[in-house]
């Protein structure tokens, strides 16, 4: 997350900008690998891909826009230096080839010759360096908390952009992939107002109509750098309706495309669509302020962290297709600690121990549980936390994200969609300047240290899962966070879109059909 997002507050527990954990295969982070191999175009006609998401972009200017879930819609019209395959490596994008130097602290990306923008503005060095010192200095970014690591950036001729970090830091390549990193045209971002709500970027698509906060229209981008394997020819992205007439929708042509929530997995099937889960990286929790009494009590904390029972929240929530989770990283991933599983397993009984040996009688601690929008989970917690003697009100607050971010808070809940770098999403939680630490400057002791030795560490060593996954358990140490549950990517198409790639985390439309 960056460290000012724009987040659809609606969203926010449910998956959306941020939630859920699914189980993959083990997604090793290495170094450079091609993605995956084209599918032959349909034959014949002009295909268009119809697409209700509950995601639809406030902001199109990527910047602004930041690097929440709603980047997946973004990237129909931007591409960045890097992306992800589905093992979770960074490959190339618009860099062919990127190196380090011998101390890791400088990294040149070598882009791709002839590359433009859709606006017929060439893509070179200096329009990528315009990029990275937009995202840190315009001063209503999204992701400048995200770029720390960038000292200044230079370029070497017309194809070379050279990033000068403050640090060695190896994560860079994972880093400038479409979740943070999307570029726009300097042309068009010259005034980023406009660009907002008129996209100009080089990726697959382009957008030719704009009804804001409603509908886009786009067209397939003829020079986007591997339009080849682009078969999709236009698209329509609307912002869905009810989710119960979401899948009504897909029955009837509405659309053949659609993100749906796990209420309607069941339904999606029954009405004979191919439904899918795309891994992910996400993760609900329940976020306490340790600044602010009464967590300024560990033994208050301790028996908020033993009075959730996680198992409720899957089945109640997710509709049995979640998990229960303790740690922001799904089994199988490179950074998940097998160390961390359940290390405060539910025991209400415990509970309400901690709280009596922290001098608090049943029904004397009263908490304000403050949240965007009503939704279940923060039911689940009232009762939960009730159960063990803690009142809890439920407050709900549209413009929740002002005081979220400036830590005025002191008890609140979110969820995170990860990041293609496994430190961007520690340093998010538990970092002493992470947007999403409410206990800021707060931080685990040992993380720094072992946040430092992660971004030392090469992505193809032998030893950086190791390393990665000790920064995981020196994050997991911190009092300020409690993880609860995770609930999966799903979405539901017609059956004559062919199969997406598994990409974890993104849409990737390389090689998609429509029949």
């Amino acid at each position: 997350m960056s460290a000012r997002p724009q987040l659809p507050a609606s969203r926010l527990r449910r998956g959306a900008l941020l939630a859920a954990s699914v189980a993959v295969p083990a997604l090793l982070v290495s170094g450079c690998a091609g993605s995956g191999a084209a599918v032959s175009p349909s034959s014949g006609g002009s295909s268009t891909l119809k697409w209700a998401t509950s995601y639809f972009p406030k902001h199109w200017d990527p910047v602004v826009g930041g690097s929440g879930a709603q980047f997946r819609e973004l990237a129909l019209v931007y591409a960045a230096l890097t992306k992800t395959d589905e093992k979770g490596n960074a490959v190339p994008d618009l860099a062919e080839s990127w190196k380090y130097n011998t101390t890791g602290d400088v990294i040149t990306f070598h882009l791709r010759s002839g590359l433009t923008f859709s606006d017929g503005t060439p893509l070179n060095a200096a329009a990528v360096k315009f990029a990275i010192d937009r995202a840190k200095n315009q001063k209503d970014s999204a992701i400048f908390g995200d770029l720390t690591s960038i000292k200044d950036v230079t370029t070497g001729g017309d194809l070379d952009v050279v990033v000068n970090l403050t640090q060695t830091d190896y994560q860079i390549p994972l880093l400038f992939g479409e979740r943070v990193l999307q570029i726009a045209s300097p042309k068009a971002a010259a005034d980023p107002t406009a660009l907002d709500q008129k996209p100009v970027g080089a990726g697959p698509f382009i957008e030719t109509e704009l009804i804001p906060g409603t509908k886009a229209v786009l067209k397939k981008n003829p020079n986007y750098w591997d339009a080849k394997n682009i078969h999709i020819d236009n698209v329509q992205l609307v912002s869905a309706p009810d989710v119960a007439t979401v899948v009504s929708g897909l029955q009837t042509g509405v659309y053949n495309f659609a993100d749906i929530p796990p209420s309607q997995q069941a339904a999606a099937k029954a009405a004979g669509l191919a439904t899918f889960i795309q891994p992910g990286f996400n993760a609900n929790n329940i976020s306490l302020n340790v600044n602010k009494a009464p967590f300024t009590n560990p033994k208050v904390v301790d028996a908020v962290r033993y009075a959730v029972n996680r198992k409720e929240f899957v089945d109640k929530l997710t509709f049995g297709s979640g998990e229960a989770t303790a740690q922001p990283f799904p089994p199988g991933y490179v950074a998940y600690d097998p160390k961390s599983v359940d290390p405060y397993p539910y025991n209400p009984t415990k509970a309400k121990q901690l709280l009596s040996e922290a001098g608090f009688k049943a029904g004397q601690i009263k908490l304000t549980l403050d949240i965007p929008s009503a939704e279940p989970d923060a039911e689940i917690v009232q009762s939960q936390l009730g159960a063990v003697g803690i009142n809890v009100t439920i407050k709900v607050d549209k413009n929740w994200a002002t005081p979220f971010f400036a830590k005025d808070l002191a008890f609140s809940l979110y969820g995170t969609t990860g990041r293609d770098s496994a430190v961007q999403t520690l340093t998010a939680h538990f970092g002493p300047h992470g947007p999403l630490n409410l206990s800021s400057p707060y931080e685990p002791a040992g993380f720094e240290a072992a946040i430092a030795k992660v971004r030392q560490t090469p992505l193809d060593a032998a030893d950086y899962a190791t390393v990665l996954q000790d920064a995981t358990r020196a994050g997991l140490q911190s009092t300020a966070l409690v993880f609860t549950y995770s609930s999966p990517n799903l979405y539901a198409k017609s059956k004559s879109i062919s199969a997406l790639p598994a990409n974890p985390g993104h849409i990737d439309w390389t090689g998609v059909t429509i029949g």
